[in-house]
């Protein structure tokens, strides 16, 4: 099985620096890097609920990390969900703190991580920061994972 964790942030890795100040919101909402932060932050509360978090990287609300910070905070928390998947898989699915198990957790993540991406896209995009062409695509291009 591949590691998930060899997978790099391909979307942060697209954008340019200044990218991460992008935003649409005219009242306050989050630039991209608040986004990346709290998508961060989302997998580290709910990895808080198991004993996996040890040393998980937190960024304060409102805070703008820097592409290099969020890189490392990403890669720490999917390091750290990759494990939690592998023992509750091994577990038969369970995982402490979430009667429904892995397979709900997991179906969360990926919806909240999904609506994340997308906005992402779309604000880099309409502030003249366009991702790549097989970065806005290659998620559908399931035969080449």
């Amino acid at each position: 099985m591949a590691r998930v964790s060899s997978l790099r942030p391909m979307v942060l890795d697209g954008l340019p620096q200044e990218a991460l100040a992008a935003t649409l919101s005219a009242r306050g909402g989050r630039d991209i890097a608040r986004q990346l932060a709290h998508v961060h932050e989302v997998r580290a509360a709910f990895l808080r609920k198991t004993d996996i978090p040890e040393g998980i990287t937190h960024f304060a609300k409102g805070e703008s990390p820097s592409k290099a910070a969020l890189r490392r905070a990403l890669e720490q928390s999917a390091d750290a969900v990759e494990r939690l998947i592998r023992r509750a898989w091994a577990d038969g699915g369970r995982v402490g703190g979430f009667k429904r198990g892995i397979v709900v957790l997991l179906g969360y993540l990926i919806a909240h991580e999904s609506h994340h991406r997308g906005s992402i896209l779309l604000t880099a995009k309409q502030t003249g920061h366009p991702l790549s062409e097989d970065l806005r695509w290659g998620i559908w291009g399931w035969d080449k994972i």
